[in-house]
């Protein structure tokens, strides 16, 4: 396996590589288990999505992230080595957002953040309003 292989297949594993313990079967415990600034980060995101989303709205771990379920997967959000991201299930309402995401990396349905500054609140509600529309529109 060449070098770049194996970086990439060390990123797509960091979320649960970087606790190095076995994947977490609930929110809390996969947060317990996030180093700081990165714990943080991503209760307050998690804060901020649970304050928009329906009240049959479920929590759960999927592909070993944390994932908000609404009719089917909404959002999901995971801390890196490096960096945090946030995954609307539904890469295509990222393009409606392209304007506000300019200070952010956008890569094919992930946007990527700083482990120590959380996504404006703002912006998180947008995205999460509409993956609901999305996953409402659907049969």
């Amino acid at each position: 396996m060449n070098r770049k292989m194996r970086k990439k297949k060390a990123s797509r594993q960091g979320a649960v590589a970087m606790r190095g313990k076995a994947a977490a079967k609930t929110v809390d415990e996969y947060l317990a288990d996030v180093p700081e600034p990165a714990r943080s980060t991503l209760k307050r995101v998690r804060a901020v999505i649970r304050s928009v989303v329906p009240a049959e709205t479920t929590e759960v771990i999927s592909y070993g992230i944390p994932t908000f379920k609404y009719k089917r997967g909404l959002v999901a959000f995971a801390a890196f080595s490096n960096h945090c991201s946030f995954f609307p299930l539904g890469s295509s309402v990222l393009d409606s957002f392209k304007e506000e995401l300019k200070e952010f990396r956008v890569s094919k349905g992930t946007l990527h953040f700083p482990v120590d500054k959380p996504l404006p609140a703002a912006l998180v509600k947008k995205i999460v309003r509409a993956r609901i529309e999305q996953n409402e529109g659907r049969k």
